[in-house]
C-alpha cells in the first residue's frame, strides 16, 4: 500500500490514459485510486469515483461481489496472484451493460502485491436489458455462453455452435463476427439444409461459363463472397456425405476450384458452423465424416435452450415486442407471462416470437392476454396439467386425438429426457431419423 500512496495522481492517470478502454487502479481493499477518461465516460464522474469501492461503482453493492452472489475477479486475483477474466453486468448511466472484466495484479520490486489494474471490455454484441438489436439475456446460462463466445471471438479458431432449433445460432454467429478483427468484412451465411446436393459445389465455390447446362456466365461462390470475413455454415449436419469431402479439402488446404475451373483459388475466411444435430452420433452412424467433425469442432459452444434460461423470459418478451412490427406499445399481461413460464418451449425463442406475433394481432386493447396464446400452450401450462398428464385418460374427459397426444408427449420428452437423441430413439423403438423428423415438425401443423 505504501508504494501506491507514493504515486502521484498524475503518474497514475498517465499510466491509465495509455489504455483506450475503461481502466482503473484499485487498491487491495477495493478502493479506486485512479481511473482513465474512458472509465469516467462509462460510469460518470458524479458522485466522485476516486476513493469509492469498485463494487459500489460498478454494481451499487455495499459489499464485495463474491459476498453478493457474483464471481469477484479481484478476490480471484488476490488468491491466485494471476490475471483473471470474468463476465459481469455493470450499472452505467445508460443502464446495465455486459462487461468483460480483466483484472491483473501489480507487484513491487520485492514481489509484493500492491494493487490491481482493472480493464473493462464493454460487450457491444449483447445486452442484459431490452435495448437495440443483437443478443439479449442476463441468466447464468446465457452469461456462460456469452463469456465463452467472447473468448473465441478475437481468434481465428473454428467455432461449432450447438443447440436446439430456435436458440439463435445465427445471432451468436453474427456476434462472433462483430467481436472479431474481421468485423469490417463480409458475414456470409450458407443455409446447408436448403441447399440441394446438385448445387452445393456451385453455390459454395462458384462456376465458370458453360460448366453445366444453364451456366450462362461466370459466377463467384459464397466462399469468394466471404473473403476476409466470416463464412457461417448453418445446419452443417445436413450436408450430404458425398459433398463433405469437398468442404474438408477447402478447410484443410485453404484453396478450391470453381465448377468447371482449372486454376486453384485461395480462400480467406473465418469459419463458424452450427447444427442442432448430435454430430458425434452421426459420425458413429457413418452419416458425417469423422475428419470433418474434428476440423470444425475445435471450439464447441453450447447455446442454452429457453428452458435452460427461463429467467430470461420476461426480458426476451420485452425485447421481442420492441422488435416486432406492431409490437410498440403492446404489453403482455402478468397472467400471460405466468402461462408462458410453465410452457416447455420446444421451439425455443423462435416459438416465443411466433406466440408474440400472434398476440400482437389479437390484442385489440394493446395487452396480450392468456386467451391470445395458442390453445396447446394454454393447456400445457394450465394448473394441474402435469398431474392430468400422468394418466393416459381421465374418466369423463374428452379423448384427445392421437396426433395431439403424441405431440404433447414429445414436448415433454424434448425438454426432460436425460439422454441424447439416439438413446431416446432407441427407447421409443423408432429410427433416429424418424425421431428428428417428428421433433422438427412438432408444431408445423399449428
Amino acid at each position: 500500500m505504501a508504494e501506491i500512496r507514493n504515486w502521484t495522481q498524475v503518474e497514475m492517470n498517465s499510466l491509465l490514459d495509455a489504455i483506450s478502454e475503461p481502466a482503473a487502479l484499485i487498491s487491495l481493499d477495493y478502493q479506486i485510486k485512479a481511473a482513465n477518461q474512458a472509465y469516467y465516460q462509462t460510469y460518470g464522474s458524479t458522485p466522485g469515483i476516486l476513493g469509492r469501492h469498485c463494487y459500489d461503482v460498478s454494481h451499487g453493492f455495499d459489499q464485495p461481489c463474491d459476498l453478493a452472489g457474483e464471481s469477484c475477479p479481484l478476490k480471484l486475483c488476490l488468491e491466485t496472484r494471476q490475471k483473471q477474466r470474468v463476465l459481469h453486468q455493470h450499472q452505467t448511466p445508460l443502464g446495465e451493460e455486459h462487461v468483460d472484466v480483466e483484472m491483473s495484479p501489480i507487484h513491487n520490486q520485492q514481489g509484493d502485491l500492491i494493487a490491481f489494474l482493472e480493464i473493462l471490455h464493454l460487450v457491444k454484441e449483447a445486452k442484459p436489458r431490452a435495448a437495440g438489436g443483437g443478443l439479449i439475456g442476463r441468466s447464468s446460462a446465457f452469461n456462460e455462453m456469452l463469456a465463452l463466445m467472447r473468448r473465441a471471438a478475437p481468434s481465428e479458431i473454428t467455432v461449432l455452435l450447438l443447440g436446439e432449433t430456435g436458440t439463435g445460432k445465427e445471432l451468436v454467429a453474427r456476434a462472433l463476427h462483430d467481436a472479431s478483427p474481421r468485423s469490417a468484412k463480409p458475414f456470409i451465411t450458407v443455409e446447408c439444409s436448403g441447399l440441394p446436393e446438385t448445387l452445393f459445389e456451385s453455390e459454395l465455390f462458384g462456376h465458370e461459363k458453360g460448366a453445366f447446362t444453364g451456366a450462362l456466365g461466370r459466377k463467384n461462390g459464397l466462399v469468394a463472397a466471404a473473403h476476409g470475413g466470416t463464412l457461417f455454415l448453418d445446419e452443417i449436419g445436413e450436408i450430404p456425405l458425398s459433398q463433405q469431402v469437398k468442404l474438408l479439402r477447402l478447410i484443410e488446404t485453404g484453396s478450391y476450384r470453381s465448377v468447371g475451373g482449372m486454376e486453384p483459388q485461395y480462400a480467406n475466411f473465418r469459419l463458424v458452423c452450427a447444427t442442432h444435430r448430435n454430430l458425434e452420433e452421426q459420425v458413429k452412424a457413418g452419416a458425417f465424416r469423422a475428419d470433418l467433425y474434428y476440423r470444425i469442432s475445435a471450439f464447441p459452444l453450447h447455446l442454452p435452450s429457453l428452458a435452460e434460461r427461463r429467467e430470461d423470459l420476461p426480458l426476451l418478451v420485452e425485447a421481442l415486442l420492441q422488435r416486432l412490427p406492431g409490437g410498440e406499445g403492446v404489453r403482455v399481461a402478468e397472467s400471460t407471462l405466468e402461462c408462458l413460464r410453465h410452457y416447455a418451449f420446444p421451439g425455443n425463442i423462435r416459438e416465443l416470437r411466433n406466440f408474440l406475433e400472434r398476440g400482437i394481432l389479437l390484442a385489440d386493447k394493446g395487452v396480450i392476454a392468456a386467451e391470445h396464446l395458442p390453445e396447446f400452450c394454454r393447456k400445457a401450462s394450465a394448473p394441474g396439467a402435469e398431474q392430468q398428464n400422468q394418466g393416459l385418460f381421465q374418466p369423463g374427459a374428452v379423448p384427445l386425438p392421437l396426433r395431439e397426444l403424441e405431440k404433447r408427449y414429445l414436448q415433454e420428452l424434448a425438454t426432460s429426457y436425460p439422454g441424447d437423441r439416439k438413446q431416446l430413439a432407441q427407447e421409443l423403438q423408432i429410427s433416429e431419423r424418424s425421431l428428428y423428423r417428428k421433433l422438427k415438425g412438432l408444431y408445423s401443423q399449428d
